[in-house]
């Protein structure tokens, strides 16, 4: 049993209150995400990443966050913005 971080639950909760409502989308898709960072701190971008898809996945957004429908991450990266910290999402349906 995974037990998650409470940085990690405090996130999904403000994360879920930017999502829109809407059908989940079946397809595959490319997510590309950059991740605006208050701080230099190092962070493993796989690992935002991950939360992200957990979070598209819960509210609804994709039907899951296998392959099978998440099938890129092109484009993603890890920026530093002190003063805007924020995730810019853009999610493109991709060639089958």
């Amino acid at each position: 049993m995974v037990i998650q971080s409470d940085a990690y639950r405090r996130f999904e909760k403000e994360a879920l209150l930017h999502c829109p409502k809407m059908e989940p989308i079946t397809r595959k898709v490319n997510v590309s995400a950059k991740f605006y960072m208050k701080t230099r701190r190092r962070v493993d971008l796989v690992n935002l990443l991950e939360a992200l898809c957990d979070v598209l996945k819960l509210a609804g957004i994709v039907e899951d966050d296998n392959s099978n429908i998440i099938a890129h991450h092109d484009g993603c990266g890890v920026y530093y913005d002190k003063e805007n910290p924020r995730i810019v999402v853009e999610i493109y349906e991709v060639e089958e």
